[in-house]
């Protein structure tokens, strides 16, 4: 088996680890960034992470907490695969010889540019996967944007498709997904890199035990978000955004709007149960990337 199709196949299971680990949190973080500012004197409909998950259950159940899951799970092999192929084909053109370890710098320039490729997959993913979780905040506030209730992911492909613009309106927040994805992947590979090779005391980070690939990947998963935390923010409002009746006029506007509305803690919402799910998820994900990879030889 080549290296591509080793890397298609451990990005894969990876995607696979860190969407079943991750994902209650991120319908969580969702519903809290999307939630309507509060009128004065009036409470927000969450009061917390720990609110949210609550009412979330009482109003669903468990299965409320993996609303939105198909789109990202029928997708997961594609966008991991692209992920970690075009990382590791990055790597093999930056290797002084084959086998050659990479530095830390080198790293990073391979996460940016697997962040690039892998935008164009998660922009009308999480377009989607925001919708569906987000639905149900909104309502509340009795939006215009809610006037559609979507029945699955294929539903709301449907309808952007059909009264959003056709294909472009499955690509709206693309410009904050890139920058959200770009510096995203830069820092969680680098740091992923960095903390082997400390762990490693050099660069050869070959003989790492499974528990050292569980706090690299963890760390690494919570520099992404860490990194960019507000500008998922603002992807998050622009997709979920009404398309006749739009509040924004795009991510500086939004950026802007939360800011002066909401101040910086505008910009956080959900930076909790984001930073919750980020370290087990993506120490999930590259353990079974890493363990997988392995045993392919």
């Amino acid at each position: 088996m080549g290296d591509v199709a080793k890397d298609l196949t451990s990005g894969t299971v990876g995607g696979a680890a860190q969407l079943i680990v991750g994902h209650p949190f991120d319908t969580i973080k969702v519903k809290l960034q999307s939630q309507p500012a509060p009128l004065p004197g009036q409470p927000p409909k969450y009061a917390g992470a720990m609110d949210a998950v609550k009412q979330t259950l009482a109003a669903e159940g468990p299965r409320g907490l993996y609303k939105g899951m198909g789109a990202p799970l029928a997708t997961v092999a594609a966008f991991n695969a692209v992920l970690f192929t075009v990382r590791g084909q990055m790597e093999a053109l930056l290797r002084s010889e084959p086998g050659a370890p990479l530095t830390v710098n080198q790293q990073v320039v391979c996460g940016a540019g697997a962040g690039v490729a892998v935008s164009f997959l998660a922009c009308p993913t999480e377009l989607i996967k925001c919708r569906l979780q987000a639905q149900s905040a909104l309502a509340v506030s009795g939006s215009a944007g809610v006037a559609v209730k979507y029945g699955g992911p294929m539903d709301v492909a449907r309808h952007v498709l059909r009264s959003e613009g056709g294909a472009r309106g499955l690509f709206k927040g693309l410009v904050p997904t890139l920058a959200r994805e770009v510096p995203g992947n830069a820092a969680m590979f680098g740091v992923y890199e960095a903390v082997k090779q400390y762990m490693a005391g050099g660069q050869d980070t070959s003989k790492l035990g499974r528990g050292s690939l569980i706090v690299a990947g963890g760390l690494a998963g919570a520099s992404f978000w860490f990194s960019v935390y507000p500008t998922d923010v603002v992807k998050s409002v622009i997709q979920v955004d009404d398309y006749k009746n739009p509040k924004y006029t795009g991510s500086i506007n939004a950026f802007k709007r939360i800011l002066a509305s909401e101040g910086v803690k505008g910009l956080y919402k959900g930076f909790g149960p984001a930073m919750a799910r980020s370290v087990p998820a993506n120490a999930a994900c590259f353990l079974a990337y890493e363990v997988t990879r392995s045993s392919l030889g």
